[in-house]
C-alpha cells in the first residue's frame, strides 16, 4: 500500500473522532500506527497483543532485549498494567505528567514478555500531545509509545523525515504536522529504593531530584 493511502492528516489539537476512531479499530485488530506523540512521532500497536508488540519490533529492528513503553491515559489504567506504584513515583506523575517522563514499573504478569523485553519491567507515560491521548482513550487499554524510527537512529518530528522502511510497514499514518522535536522524555526506573535514571531527556534530572527532596542523589 502507498504512503499516501495510508496517511490521514489530523488537527493536532482538536484530533477528528473518525479519525481517532478508525486508527483504534486498525490498534484493537492487531495493527500498527505511526502517530504523534508530543515531540516526535511513534508507533502504536495493542501492548496486550504479542503479536502486534512483536511487529514493532520489527518495524525498528529492535534487540528482543530492549523493552518498549507504553502510554496510558488514566491512573486506573497504569494501575492494571504496574504491579505496584512506589509513593515516589505517584509524586513525579503527579508533578510532571502528562509527557515528558516514561517512569519505569515492575510489569503486571497480563502484558507479553516480549513487551517489556524479559525484565520484568515496563516503562509507561501519561502523553501529552491530545491526539496521542485521544488515541489511547479509543483503544480502551494501553498502547506502546516508542519512536518511529529505525534502532539506533535519531527519532523524527515530522512524517516526511521518517525513514520508508518503517512508514511502508505500518497499517496507518496519522500525520500532525510538525511537532516540538527535541529530546524524547526521561527515562526513569522507580522499582528499586531509590530512583534510577535511564535517559534524561525533555525532564532534568535535577527537576526530579529536587520535586523528591533528593538533590544529593546522583545514580
Amino acid at each position: 500500500m502507498k504512503i499516501s493511502d495510508k496517511k490521514v492528516k489530523i488537527d493536532p489539537l482538536t484530533p477528528e473522532h473518525d479519525i481517532i476512531v478508525k486508527a483504534a479499530a486498525v490498534i484493537r485488530n492487531g495493527g500498527v500506527v505511526l502517530f504523534p506523540t508530543k515531540n516526535l512521532y511513534g508507533l502504536a500497536a495493542d501492548a496486550y497483543n504479542e503479536e502486534a508488540v512483536e511487529r514493532v519490533y520489527r518495524i525498528k529492528g529492535r534487540s528482543a532485549e530492549n523493552p518498549i513503553l507504553v502510554l496510558v491515559d488514566s491512573y486506573m489504567m497504569l494501575s492494571c498494567i504496574a504491579r505496584n506504584i512506589p509513593l515516589m513515583a505517584q509524586k513525579i506523575m503527579h508533578t510532571f505528567w502528562p509527557g515528558g517522563i516514561t517512569i519505569i514499573f515492575e510489569a503486571n504478569d497480563s502484558l507479553p514478555a516480549n513487551l517489556t523485553g524479559g525484565t520484568g519491567k515496563i516503562g509507561i507515560r501519561r502523553p501529552g500531545h491530545p491526539v496521542a491521548l485521544a488515541l489511547v482513550r479509543a483503544v480502551g487499554g494501553p498502547v506502546t509509545g516508542t519512536s518511529a524510527n529505525i534502532s539506533g537512529s535519531s527519532g523524527c518530528f515530522r512524517v516526511s523525515d521518517i525513514n520508508p522502511e518503517v512508514t511502508d510497514q505500518v497499517d496507518m499514518i496519522i500525520d500532525a504536522g510538525d511537532l516540538n522535536g527535541g529530546n524524547g522524555s526521561t527515562v526513569v526506573d522507580f522499582t528499586g529504593e531509590l530512583p534510577v535514571f535511564i535517559r534524561e531527556g525533555e525532564v532534568p534530572k535535577n527537576m526530579i531530584l529536587e520535586a523528591l527532596d533528593l538533590t544529593g542523589h546522583n545514580k
